[in-house]
């Protein structure tokens, strides 16, 4: 038996075993003054019908390297000897879930810039994330650490890390607000779940690149060892499900996650949640999405264009976003799908670069699905 079952049953059995003895307990000269209480779902260990039940979970790393020194390793002074030692490195981590009711293609979710997996799993306010809504559609999931950041932290290349506050600077980038009079506003009509303690919770999801020269502003990430380390992942999730992957990417896990389809032929298709630049027409990355026939969504929030005049990033967000236009038109001309959308044209508004773990995430992740749908065969 499955040891996820084993233990649900045996708690189920416990949870009956003591409503019976509650029974049990009631005094007999109340048995014919009072009916007997029918017993709750809780009591009889029923599962409620929108109760998320996994059938697999767990954690593996997918690509990577070994480096060495040189010499020879000294085991007499093993506990200081470095010479002649290998590290396992750049690699991707990765934790899954697989729904009981897996009907959709898995879905390979890739964070941006100060960020890990955490961000697709919950929000700051703690309602569920993306993952948990993909799973209730019947996806499986597979939340990637992309390497030398979070729990793949282990990195052939030395970084500095930096103490310098820059909570406001991301806020204001995110589109989310600004910061003004000592403290935090919120762009109007923002679906970013609002307070103190939200905030809190925010930006202690930052996660730093140890990498990458932090103290001198260097985000110089290496793109092809977080690609090659995702479609690492990719091959693995194929070798277990026989499925292509749908891959979903954010902010600066965009740029790698355009060149995944030069290290694997296994991704169904590609949604870019506000992505760092869409690829360049004719480039590498380009022509292995259209020779493999890659469909690709791009999504945008509001607050995107110089009209926005109140909104520092509006603009920069739209130089952004004219890439994906320039992508589509020839993407499509050449015989490829591709689709921009700009939630406020279809109706849905407020949202900022982090569309995901705001008040209307689900309604956004239901579009997501039915382009998938239209899109994708699982």
């Amino acid at each position: 038996m499955n040891r996820h079952r084993k233990w649900l049953v045996l708690a189920l059995a416990g949870a009956l075993s003591l409503s019976l003895l509650a029974g049990c307990s009631t005094p007999a000269g109340d048995a014919d003054d009072t009916q007997s209480p029918q017993p709750s779902s809780e009591s009889t260990g029923s599962v409620s019908s929108d109760a998320l039940v996994i059938a697999d979970q767990g954690i593996f790393s997918a690509g990577g390297t070994v480096i060495s020194s040189d010499g020879t390793f000294d085991v007499a002074n093993y506990y200081t000897s470095r010479e002649g030692s290998t590290s396992h490195v750049d690699h991707a981590n990765v934790l899954y879930q697989i729904p009981e009711d897996a009907t959709g293609l898995p879905m390979v979710f890739l964070h941006g810039y100060g960020q890990s997996r955490m961000g697709w799993m919950t929000t700051p306010d703690g309602r569920e994330g993306w993952s948990d809504l993909f799973l209730h559609m019947g996806h499986s999931v597979w939340l990637v650490d992309q390497p030398r950041r979070g729990e793949a932290g282990q990195t052939s290349v030395a970084g500095t890390m930096t103490t310098t506050p820059s909570d406001q600077t991301w806020y204001t980038q995110f589109r989310i607000g600004t910061y003004l009079n000592d403290e935090f506003t919120y762009n109007e009509g923002s679906q970013f779940p609002q307070g103190e303690e939200v905030l809190d919770q925010f930006f202690r999801q930052m996660t730093p690149d140890i990498g990458m020269d932090n103290a001198a502003g260097d985000q110089n990430i290496d793109n092809a060892v977080v690609a090659q380390a995702v479609a690492a992942a990719i091959d693995e999730i194929y070798a277990r499900t026989g499925q292509d992957s749908i891959l979903v990417t954010h902010s600066q896990g965009g740029l790698p996650g355009w060149e995944v389809p030069l290290y694997t032929d296994h991704v169904a298709a590609i949604v870019a949640i506000e992505p760092g630049m869409a690829p360049v027409v004719d480039s590498e990355a380009y022509n292995a999405l259209l020779e493999q026939g890659i469909p690709v969504a791009f999504y945008y929030g509001d607050y995107i264009g110089e009209e926005f005049t109140d909104v520092p990033a509006a603009a920069m967000w739209s130089m952004m976003a004219a890439s994906a236009d320039t992508f589509t038109e020839a993407y499509t001309a050449a015989g490829g799908t591709s689709t921009v959308v700009h939630l406020p044209d279809e109706g849905i508004t407020g949202n900022s670069h982090f569309m995901f773990q705001e008040l209307n995430n689900d309604v956004i992740a239901d579009h997501i699905e039915a382009w998938l749908q239209e899109n994708t065969a699982a």
